[in-house]
């Protein structure tokens, strides 16, 4: 049974409430009940609560301060505030706090029931996702299938590797140095998006193509398999005796055999040269995939090798398909830092197969720089007098050094450039809302419809208007709200609630403790003593 607290400083609402709900049918125990916040607080701090029902305001502490020394002692505490229609401005402060619902006075019974009843199947299914994760945990822990599994997909995907994360993957399972070095298999299923095959057909070839590999290789103790799509497979192969290598090939062959005789479906297979640490796998991974899309242009179903002849090839087509995308994409972010980071890996992916010939290294700076220009031809920042005069420079240089330094300075100036124009552009942008919204005090704008308003997402105009203003959007109209107040109730031919109004508050009594809360005062003491005529 749940647990309910309720506190109203009505005591006929809390009556009502504990008489005509049936407490024991929504599954909760009779509820415990106060009538101040600060009587509420002493009992959350002794004992835990399911449910918190709280009367907006009340004399001392509110409902709204409540909620938020509440949901600090039970993050998960369900939370229903009790207003009136005069105070629904309250509710909005009090969900920011985190309340998850309210209702409106005179309390309509059957729609208490219903959130009660919602906050059960809410706590339920915490309760479900906690007991699940738990049997999921032990489950991961003891099943060596799995976590080898996790180990191949998260190597192939480029998460980064660090000794600590090794160390971990150490102890879930036993996982033997790398002596020999490691191969990596990529099984494909030639044609599978396109082969015509209905929904339940698809999921019996793609479980079916995992069990027969599985099967394949159950001899292989040091083997780590990852089902990467439902037409491919990876296996990482560590420490392959010469020995192991030629029974591996016969198991490929029937792998492919198997899988035309029973699905029809050929099965293209790629080996990769050998590793010598773990961090080479997303590479060597990618290089068996561009080896099998080259073989899979002259036949289906072959075995192919990933050789040093296809080395220059490979590099050309990650410069053109992976490379360049990626660095413009980190460019236009304006991250610097991963700019410098991302340069760095591919300038040392190109120095480490040797040898490198100088006049590869300058050919690669050639056709790295001409896909760069092509890629930001027309962007702000660039200019062909500039292109002209890189061209000329990387076609005086006489090192390798002095082409991995020229495109960096080529990168890092086009950095400058975009970044100070995104930034200036930025600026204008959230000033332009922020002067749009103190034109606007009087209106209620939600974060969607400004969004709307200048065709941005709403999530990215919160982050970026905060960034910008140094403030949320709603505590930005709060402080300008309160501002114009101020300056408001130096008339004193003005009422109270006029001002209120003025500035887009519904109620006078919200603004009374909206004004109290940021200035320290009521707004009729703020009139009386608090003012200056500097102001």
């Amino acid at each position: 049974m749940l647990k309910v607290l309720i506190v109203d400083d009505e005591p006929s609402n809390i009556q009502g409430l504990v008489r005509y709900i049936d407490w024991a049918g929504l599954g909760y125990e009779p509820p415990v009940t106060f009538e101040s916040g600060e009587e509420a607080m002493e009992a959350l701090i002794e004992t835990s609560f399911d449910v918190l029902i709280s009367d907006v305001s009340m004399p001392g502490m509110n409902g709204i301060e409540l909620v938020d020394n509440a949901k600090k002692c039970y993050p998960h505490i369900q939370v229903l505030m009790i207003s009136g229609y005069n105070e629904f401005e309250f509710v909005q402060d009090a969900i920011n706090v985190g309340a998850q619902a309210y209702v409106l006075k005179p309390l309509k019974l059957d729609e208490v029931s219903s959130r009660l009843t919602a906050f059960r199947n809410t706590l339920d299914k915490m309760r479900q996702v906690v007991e699940q994760t738990s049997a999921l945990e032990h489950k991961v822990s003891s099943s060596l299938k799995l976590i080898k599994e996790r180990f191949a997909s998260d190597l192939i995907a480029e998460m980064p590797l660090t000794d600590e994360l090794l160390a971990s993957w150490g102890n879930l399972m036993k996982l033997p140095s790398i002596e020999l070095g490691f191969q990596a298999l990529v099984f494909g299923i030639d044609y599978y998006w396109s082969s015509g095959r209905d929904a339940k057909e698809r999921m019996l070839l793609g479980s079916g193509f995992k069990q027969m590999i599985e099967i394949a290789l159950s001899d292989h103790e040091s083997v780590f398999m990852a089902q990467t799509h439902p037409d491919e497979v990876v296996v990482l192969h560590l420490n392959p005796t010469l020995e192991e290598q030629v029974v591996l090939e016969k198991q490929l062959s029937f792998v492919q055999s198997m899988m035309r005789e029973r699905y029809d479906a050929p099965v293209t297979i790629g080996r990769s040269r050998m590793g010598s640490r773990w961090e080479e796998a997303p590479l060597i991974y990618k290089e068996v995939k561009f080896a099998m899309a080259k073989a899979r242009l002259v036949a289906d179903g072959q075995i192919v090798g990933y050789d040093d002849s296809d080395s220059n090839e490979f590099k050309d087509y990650r410069l053109r398909e992976e490379w360049m995308p990626n660095i413009v994409r980190l460019m236009e972010a304006g991250d610097s830092a991963k700019v410098g980071e991302y340069m760095n890996r591919i300038l040392e992916l190109l120095l480490s197969r040797e040898p490198v010939s100088f006049s590869y290294v300058q050919a690669f700076g050639m056709s790295f720089l001409s896909e760069l220009i092509g890629t930001l031809k027309g962007k702000e920042g660039t200019d062909d007098e500039l292109n002209i005069l890189m061209w000329r420079r990387i076609l005086d240089c006489s090192s390798t050094s002095q082409i991995v330094e020229l495109l960096a300075e080529y990168v890092d100036r086009y950095m400058r450039v975009e970044k100070k124009a995104k930034l200036n552009q930025q600026h204008h942008l959230m000033s332009n809302i922020a002067d749009f919204i103190e034109e606007r005090l009087q209106e209620n704008w939600t974060v969607k419809q400004l969004a709307e308003q200048f065709s941005m997402n709403a999530s990215y105009l919160s982050v970026l208007f905060k960034r910008e203003i140094g403030k949320t959007i709603s505590d930005f109209v709060q402080d300008k709200r309160i501002q114009r107040a101020r300056k408001l109730l130096q008339d004193p031919n003005i009422k109270v609630y006029e001002v209120a109004d003025q500035v887009g508050i519904q109620t006078p009594a919200y603004f009374t403790y909206l004004f109290k809360k940021l200035v320290g005062s009521t707004p009729q003491e703020y009139r009386d003593y608090h003012y200056s005529e500097d102001e």
